[in-house]
């Protein structure tokens, strides 16, 4: 049987996923924070479901997990890790306290390595490996490449990740674990109604055009791409004989990814201020 290693499956892309790989008779080894969604979704999902329960900020309980992982799996190496758990708080980075930029990071980038660290051995980096090496997928996102305002500690994260995963791609070639980069877009998840509040900004300058963004934000996420899909395409991913370096995967990948990218950051400064009312006020 094969196996995987999914953080963040509470909700969203990540409950999606562990679902649409244990319909294609994956072993799903989930994490979670709690005890009750962990026996909430170990009743709802069935025996191939196994909970993990750490947060990705906590090295030791990763360790404890990865070990834990390591018993089930016996002889038998794992298939995949996908890195999914994340966090999105936005904000005017002027005022943004340096607690939540802070959380961005311990989530988005360290927990991510730590998680990574903690299960390449079962995906086979270590030496007499004998088995298939398995591979890993990073949950990035289209603000990897694309800053967007009023996410800037969220941007940072995943434009630090971009990096990462650029770099340990490179290093894992001497094991032949693949790893991939998933370039996501605007998704009808519950990311943006935990982490989008405006309301200490109230007060500043910023408050008119964030919340602007904010509507861009919702009209945005109604028209994204369900969690469905999303966990759809991360198994045809997980599956590929040579998977692509990056796959950007978003409702419109011309407008949200490919013109931004294209444009020069001079005018895409310019359409963004005008749009949303950042213009200097003379």
């Amino acid at each position: 049987m094969q196996s995987i290693v999914i953080t963040g499956v509470s909700s969203g892309v990540g409950l999606a996923a562990t679902r649409a790989f244990l319909a294609r008779g994956y072993r799903v080894f989930g994490s979670l924070r709690t005890e009750a969604d962990a026996t909430r979704l170990q009743a709802e999902l069935g025996p191939d479901f196994m909970p993990l329960i750490f947060d990705v900020t906590d090295a030791e309980a990763v360790a404890r997990a990865a070990a834990e992982v390591s018993r089930a799996l016996g002889r038998e190496p794992l298939t995949g890790l996908f890195n999914n758990a994340g966090v999105a708080f936005g904000g005017p980075l002027q005022h943004q306290p340096l607690e939540v930029i802070r959380q961005h990071f311990e989530v988005n980038v360290l927990g991510l390595i730590a998680v990574t660290q903690a299960f390449l051995p079962l995906l086979g980096a270590r030496p007499g490996f004998g088995g298939r090496p398995g591979r890993v997928l990073n949950m990035g996102s289209v603000s990897g490449q694309v800053a967007s305002p009023f996410l800037g500690a969220y941007v940072g994260s995943k434009h630090a990740l971009e990096g990462i995963t650029g770099s340990w791609r490179r290093e894992l070639k001497l094991f032949g674990i693949p790893v991939v980069l998933i370039g996501l877009g605007v998704t009808q998840t519950p990311i943006w109604d935990k982490g989008i509040d405006l309301a200490p900004y109230a007060h500043t300058p910023y408050h008119g055009p964030a919340q602007r963004f904010l509507g861009f934000i919702n009209k945005t996420r109604a028209q994204g791409l369900t969690p469905e899909y999303v966990a759809g395409r991360l198994v045809q991913i997980m599956e590929a004989p040579r998977p692509k370096l990056r796959y950007t995967i978003a409702a419109d990948v011309f407008r949200a990814y490919i013109v931004p990218r294209l444009l020069p950051a001079r005018a895409l400064d310019w359409l963004l201020a005008r749009g949303l009312g950042l213009k200097v006020k003379q």
